[in-house]
């Protein structure tokens, strides 16, 4: 079984965490959920939302802290689990999947979710235990004494150091994994000028290719005028924020996180290929039970969903159609209005894959903004020769070899004719120079350390290109 090592210079905010509904030995579902959102529900679970301001703020440091804590020292993964923290308030903190949130403890959560407790000395984050203090006590913060200080008139920093110590700090806007471009630090709208409204105006434009609603910004110029305020105000209305046409945390991030989501998407479809050309063949039924690789597809596909619409859950990629993916698929179904069974079966095929056709196409790479460049995640299937056009991936890595191989003249060149998604000879030649080159095993098949190396060179030489034609624009 194979374990992240753990990062030892700074803690990052995750895209996601895995959620272990249960205690860790107990026999129960995992659940991937965004950061952000696990950070809402446990602070709906967890409070009131009378409390008051400062106390409830308080109270959100400690909640990100402590699964912050477990996810930067891999407390449960370098112990053999599959997941990151656990619903279990006997072990870590409250989660009720599915629970709906609280909204001015939602707006509070978009602000300070990716600042963290540290105490001094340490870079982990602090594993900040707290407990009612009414019916349970315990050596950290007393939730209900936390509101009688803040009645008090103490600050969300005092309350923390009254009950965790002087020695404690709080680290603000803490770096994210999935964004390279982090918040300014406060709002912004009309008339603002500078290299965020610029990053900002590029994420947009992209997105606008999958939401054609959204005005497309035409000129990327780092300057928020009438036009761009107008886009931000559409996605906003898309998207269930308030429609204030001013970019605050909450609209930012959200920008980001549906920016990845389409130029993820891209990425599969690759240059010089349509992804209208992958196979729509779709035989027989999916259930729960099966471990068939096209269960990964599927989940990934979800996954693609989960980021459109808000009904539909994310899901790990296990290959294992399990009851989190069953209930994936069911909410998929009931938000297209298609019987809810849990069963996908060539309906439910049928219009799951005209949804990412529509999501595929047209996204080209020369929009994309050089720092906000993403690698191509592994889609967890081998690839071997006589492989065929039932496995879309093979067309990723014809794709990233024949871009490679135009710039690293030792690795053969995929005739235009044989890029047809079939992994054939003239793949796997290309594929074992490429593995020669990089130190690998040269035996022609891509598997996961092939893969990411593959996906590694590939985005390198891209971001370089991207950052020639940026500099050239600039």
């Amino acid at each position: 079984m194979s374990v992240r090592i753990p990062r030892l210079t700074y803690a990052y905010i995750p895209n996601d965490i895995v959620v272990h509904l249960g205690e860790p030995d107990e026999e129960a579902e995992n659940v991937t959920v965004p950061f952000i959102d696990y950070v809402k529900n446990v602070a709906s679970s967890e409070l009131y939302p009378t409390w008051p301001e400062d106390a409830l703020r308080a109270n959100i440091h400690a909640i990100v802290s402590v699964a912050l804590n477990r996810e930067f020292t891999y407390w449960y993964r370098l112990r053999g689990y599959n997941f990151d923290i656990t619903n279990s308030t006997k072990y870590d903190q409250a989660f009720v999947h599915k629970r709906g949130v609280y909204d001015n403890i939602s707006k509070l959560v978009d602000e300070i979710f990716d600042d963290y407790i540290v105490r001094e000395g340490h870079i982990e984050p602090f594993y900040a235990q707290f407990c009612d203090g009414r019916i349970s006590q315990c050596d950290g913060m007393y939730q209900w004494g936390s509101v009688d200080l803040a009645e008090k008139g103490y600050t969300p920093f005092e309350i923390l150091q009254y009950y965790y110590g002087n020695d404690v700090s709080i680290i603000t806007n803490a770096p994210k994994e999935e964004f390279t471009a982090n918040y300014r630090g406060e709002p912004f709208g009309l008339g603002y000028s500078g290299l965020d409204v610029m990053i900002m105006q590029y994420a947009l434009r992209r997105i606008s290719v999958n939401f054609p609603s959204i005005p497309k910004i035409n000129v990327i110029n780092g300057y928020y005028d009438e036009f761009t305020e107008s886009a931000v105000r559409q996605f906003q209305n898309i998207f269930n924020l308030p429609p204030t046409g001013i970019v605050d945390k909450g609209t930012w991030y959200k920008i980001r996180n549906i920016f990845f989501a389409v130029t993820k998407t891209s990425e599969l479809a690759s240059e010089g290929i349509l992804i209208e050309e992958v196979s729509e063949e779709f035989s027989g039924v999916m259930t729960e039970g099966e471990t068939r690789p096209r269960v990964y597809l599927l989940q990934y596909f979800l996954n693609i969903m989960s980021s459109f619409f808000d009904t539909i859950p994310s899901v790990e990629l296990s290959g294992y159609f399990g009851p989190e993916t069953r209930n994936s698929v069911m909410e998929f179904q009931k938000t297209m209005k298609l019987p809810v069974t849990g069963i996908v079966d060539q309906n439910t095929w049928d219009i799951l894959y005209k949804y990412i056709l529509s999501i595929f196409a047209n996204l080209p790479h020369s929009e994309l903004l050089f720092p906000l460049f993403k690698s191509i995640p592994y889609p967890y299937i081998v690839y071997e020769r006589g492989m065929g056009t039932e496995q879309p991936g093979v067309f990723v890595i014809q794709q990233m070899l024949a871009y490679i191989s135009a710039r690293i003249p030792n690795i053969p060149l995929i005739p235009h004719e044989k890029i047809d998604g079939i992994f054939g000879p003239y793949t796997e030649e290309s594929v074992i120079a490429f593995q020669k080159i990089y130190g690998l095993e040269p035996n022609g098949i891509v598997d996961e350390v092939t893969w990411n190396k593959m996906a590694e060179v590939y985005t390198d030489l891209r971001r370089q290109e991207e950052f020639l034609n940026f500099s050239n624009i600039m």
